[in-house]
């Protein structure tokens, strides 16, 4: 079983290698095959996700992707690689968990259109840029049954089965209007769930200062991709939050952080998002004792106070990844 690893960009590498240390450790069987993509790559090559990448990514059981660095000016022939992989991967969803005190709520995100989907265009004046949303019934129902389903399984360990579907179909009538009507459709479907719905902003408020109040919420991409943001404050910051981007047969695992490169290269990196990652790959695997053996590993190094600077600690990135290390040499 492949697992191709992508470590990108600024502090990827740093923290995919402590990523994959531990991977190794826990899964010994599987076989990790790197690969290149990012902004250093298409400097270098004038590609950012080049044909060889994407062919070990399809012949991969999954992905764990570091971090790419992409500017934010126009720059011909660039498209950002993980956006081009979820939809050449048709990676339709995107699941991210927030856990802290007191709260405990999934942000699923539709992955493959919306204003991500690249249709961008300079009028001939140069005066007015204009950007196409795209929002399909097809794409709209199948991350609402995504939603509805993974709600239903968080009821039969105790959670509400509490569906919040959050929108601004008050002004996008057209695009957010159809993703309303076919959510509520879906959910006629689950009658043992319940559901609400929000306007993105006030979502947003709620999710600031109310965030227990969420179980599972459902959305389109660009307010998922900013919700997300929003809601991983309450459960320690980017350093640790990671996400999954789920299709058919195949998933690709990444922390939300970003590139970083302000502190890439200083060693001062929380490799706990990359490591996050590996605890939801070998859920996904099925191989859940060895998730959760990761999973205690990584609480009990934050318990002793051995963290980085992002969080409140002194340790550098190979410090807490030795101690992770270390607490894995235990027998669970």
């Amino acid at each position: 079983m492949n697992i191709c690893v992508i470590p990108g960009d600024g502090i990827g590498p740093e923290v995919m290698a402590v990523a994959t240390d531990a991977l190794r450790r826990l899964a010994p069987d599987l076989t990790l095959v790197e690969a290149e993509a990012g902004w250093g790559v298409f400097q270098r090559t004038g590609t950012a996700l080049p044909e060889t990448t994407l062919a070990i990514a399809r012949q991969a059981t999954a992905i764990l992707f570091g971090a790419v660095a992409s500017p934010s000016y126009p720059v011909p022939g660039y498209r950002s690689p993980i956006v081009e992989l979820r939809r050449t991967l048709d990676l339709y969803a995107n699941i991210r968990p927030t856990t802290g005190p007191g709260v405990d709520l999934v942000i699923v995100r539709e992955n493959t259109e919306d204003l991500y989907s690249g249709r961008e265009r300079l009028e001939d004046d140069g005066n007015t840029a204009i950007a196409e949303r795209v929002i399909t019934r097809n794409a709209s129902a199948r991350i609402v049954r995504t939603a509805c389903e993974l709600a239903r399984t968080r009821q039969t360990t105790g959670h509400p089965g509490k569906v919040t579907i959050v929108h601004k179909a008050n002004v996008l009538r057209v695009s957010d209007g159809l993703f309303r009507t076919v959510a509520f459709e879906i959910a006629a479907d689950y009658p043992e769930l319940s559901f609400e719905e929000r306007l993105v902003d006030v979502a947003a408020m709620q999710l600031a200062a109310q965030p227990q109040r969420f179980d599972v919420i459902v959305t389109t991409n660009l307010f998922g991709d900013i919700l997300s943001d929003i809601a991983c404050i309450h459960g320690g910051g980017l350093g640790v939050a990671a996400s999954s981007n789920l299709g058919q047969d195949r998933a690709l695992f990444e922390p939300v952080h970003g590139a970083a490169p302000d502190i890439a290269g200083r060693g001062i990196a929380n490799p706990t998002a990359a490591l996050n990652c590996v605890v939801m790959l070998l859920d996904w695997l099925n191989r859940p004792q060895a998730a959760d053996h990761l999973q205690r590993a990584i609480a009990a190094v934050a318990t002793a106070g051995i963290c980085t600077p992002d969080v409140g600690g002194e340790a550098t990135t190979r410090e807490v990844a030795d101690a992770i290390l270390e607490q894995l040499t235990i027998q669970p």
